[in-house]
């Protein structure tokens, strides 16, 4: 599990005084790319790149501009060269969004799906 504390600047909000939702989809990728470098070996985060291929979002609750937000991102699976995260946005006990995201880790030089070594899942995904 993963908390990552998230901004919200004045360019965030749209026309109804809410944060866009498409500022959600940055704050995933922003918190999941943040457990990525914050978990995985130096080695791992210089040879591999990560793509989204997947969210589903659920909204809850809109966020205000002066609030403070967190993601909290759990690491829910790896196949292959994929992996599936689950992150909860909250501003204290409220879930503001739900999302569900599938991931694909390619190779930093050649820009191609790469599996992950069993030593760097285990990382994010303890037996």
């Amino acid at each position: 599990m993963h908390h990552h504390p998230l901004g919200i600047s004045s360019a965030d909000i749209d026309h109804m005084g809410h944060v866009n939702n498409s500022v959600y989809l940055r704050w995933v990728q922003e918190a999941v790319i943040d457990y990525w470098q914050k978990v995985a070996p130096a080695e791992a985060v210089a040879r591999h790149l990560w793509v989204a291929l997947k969210h589903e979002i659920t909204y809850r609750r809109p966020a205000f501009l002066d609030d403070e937000v967190i993601a909290t991102v759990v690491a829910e699976g790896v196949q292959g060269a994929r992996a599936f995260f689950s992150t909860i946005i909250k501003r204290g006990e409220d879930v503001l969004a739900e999302v569900k995201s599938s991931w694909c880790c390619l190779d930093a030089a050649s820009k191609r799906p790469a599996r992950l070594a069993k030593d760097v899942v285990q990382r994010f995904l303890p037996d």
